[in-house]
């Protein structure tokens, strides 16, 4: 769960970098958007490193989910009579719930977003709109609603991201001593630049400043 973790942290980085193209005008953000089919290009072929990267988000994320239902019945098998008294307590609390609905949450965002953003499927401006044209479209203050799902969705992502780091952080034996606070910090940091990152292009777009 620790390393599909850490390759999915790595994607939304990369992807919120992205997507702050929008900011600089429709050519910059398309033309990173045709980058990312012509990577490697000419020695590979069209879009193929981006499908190797899809492939391999794919498998990412199918594993994620399979670490997190077998964790879950491993625990459950570890402890199946629950203790008498009931105790408020992390594993049990917050953190548990923040992980488990709001991982689909997010698989359901995930879905909506790729209809929406790729296949321009349920997007007004169609597949064959440039994928600026898909973006301002797709986030226009009449659709508010999508907007509010986003918003929903990437505050569920920081949620997700901050806890999971810091899981990942002590599974990999990295948080003892001194680096403790510092971790804990760090994926505190790093979740809320990712949230704040990728939610300024909604904004963006409401208000007007990407148009």
């Amino acid at each position: 769960m620790a390393v599909t973790g850490a390759i999915l942290v790595l994607f939304l980085l990369g992807h919120m970098v992205g997507n702050l193209k929008a900011f600089f005008g429709g050519d910059a953000f398309n033309h990173y958007a045709e980058w990312l089919r012509t990577m490697g290009s000419p020695a590979v072929p069209y879009r193929v490193l981006l499908t190797v990267v899809e492939i391999v988000l794919v498998v990412a994320v199918v594993l994620h989910m399979w670490s997190a239902v077998s964790l879950a019945r491993r625990a459950s098998q570890a402890r199946p009579v629950k203790y008498a008294a009931k105790r408020k307590s992390q594993a049990n609390g917050y953190a548990t719930h923040t992980m488990r609905y709001g991982g689909v949450i997010i698989l359901l965002f995930v879905i909506w977003h790729l209809l929406d953003m790729t296949f321009g499927t349920v997007n007004p401006k169609g597949f064959d709109a440039a994928p600026y044209d898909r973006l301002v479209a797709g986030f226009d203050p009449s659709r508010w609603w999508v907007t509010l799902f986003y918003v929903v969705a990437m505050i569920m992502v920081g949620l997700h991201l901050r806890h999971g780091l810091w899981s990942a952080f002590q599974t990999l034996g990295l948080a003892s001593g001194r680096s403790y606070g510092k971790l804990k910090a760090a994926a505190a940091l790093v979740s809320l630049v990712l949230v704040v990152g990728f939610l300024s292009v909604p904004v963006g777009v409401m208000i007007g400043v990407i148009k």
